[in-house]
């Protein structure tokens, strides 16, 4: 609810860290995501009103409280008309300014981006998915339903409790238009095992097994299709520790480790598995995987009026390896 009357003091920077100076001594801690953090840019900028420094001061400040950002905004729908047909001047989530890539933001979508130096400073900074649903677009609004096209998948008992708790330890999948229905990452080494946003102690110099199990539902979606998966990439960057730049939006050291097809994956019924052994593990790094119903290697810029249904992305949260 907004105050009544608007007080601009209010809408500062100091006062979002006294918020969270507060969030961070209640009991049981809430949780913050930044929603559609790209779409107040300019154009021709790359940031507005969420730039890497505030999203890094938010994080310092309450860690546990500011956990992370929608990775896939919402607003995908205003692309299209109430009969299906697109709008050709719309861009997908109305970033007008500084278009979604995939159907999601900059920040999580630019490979060795933003997402990727908070990463690689081993914050625990999780993305997220929402549809951010006011209106419906075929009651003349821009808006999907609420899990009607993206998707927010939590590994939680059900609870609130338990899914707060899975969101701010990073249990998160998600993806767009029903292309996955389950995404297990996890990483062994010996008898030991991590998962989605969890962490692993390695010993230097070691090998270690990934193992990416999918569910390719078959099944229609809300859009009466069945996309499938074209391609998984298995993604990792270098964990350096926390940097001197706040403003930093860059992790060179990001690359794709491998990109998987269907000759590289093994299929029971509904389920696609993936395996890849990374050896001689000497630094401290993080794992995470994506996937598509697209040929495009990387996430392009999405032109105005495109179908969000034919560009779809799903995306998890990392693991981090930890090298003794």
């Amino acid at each position: 609810q907004e105050v009544f009357p608007i007080d601009p003091e209010r809408n500062t920077e100091p006062r979002m860290i006294q918020a969270l100076e507060l969030m961070n001594k209640l009991t049981p801690k809430p949780i913050i995501i930044a929603n559609h953090p790209s779409r107040s840019a300019e154009k021709g900028q790359q940031y507005g009103l969420d730039d890497p420094a505030e999203l890094r001061k938010w994080n310092d400040t309450a860690p546990e409280v500011s956990v992370g950002m929608a990775g896939a905004p919402g607003h995908q729908a205003s692309t299209l008309n109430s009969d299906n047909t697109t709008r050709p001047q719309q861009f997908r989530g109305a970033y007008d300014q500084l278009p979604t890539m995939g159907g999601f933001d900059p920040m999580t979508a630019r490979l060795g981006g933003f997402w990727d130096s908070m990463l690689g400073e081993g914050r625990h900074w999780w993305i997220t998915a929402n549809s951010d649903s006011h209106v419906h677009y075929t009651e003349g609004g821009s808006d999907f339903w609420p899990g009607e096209f993206s998707k927010t998948y939590v590994y939680a008992e059900k609870s609130y409790d338990a899914i707060l708790e899975g969101i701010r330890s990073g249990r998160v999948f998600v993806t767009t238009g029903d292309l996955i229905s389950l995404l297990d990452v996890s990483v062994q080494f010996g008898s030991n095992t991590a998962q989605i946003g969890g962490s692993l102690s390695v010993s230097s110099g070691s090998d270690i097994e990934i193992t990416i199990k999918l569910k390719d539902p078959e099944k229609n979606n809300h859009h009466k299709e069945n996309p499938s998966v074209e391609r998984v990439d298995l993604i990792t960057g270098k964990v350096s520790g926390l940097g001197l730049n706040p403003n930093n939006d860059r992790n060179p050291s990001t690359h794709v480790l491998n990109r998987f097809y269907q000759d590289n994956w093994s299929v029971k019924d509904e389920y696609k598995t993936m395996t890849y052994n990374l050896k001689n593990v000497t630094d401290n790094l993080y794992l995470r995987a994506r996937g598509t119903n697209t040929t495009q290697l990387e996430p392009e810029p999405d032109p105005p009026g495109e179908n969000p249904w034919t560009d779809l992305w799903f995306y998890s949260n990392p693991i981090f390896i930890q090298v003794q």
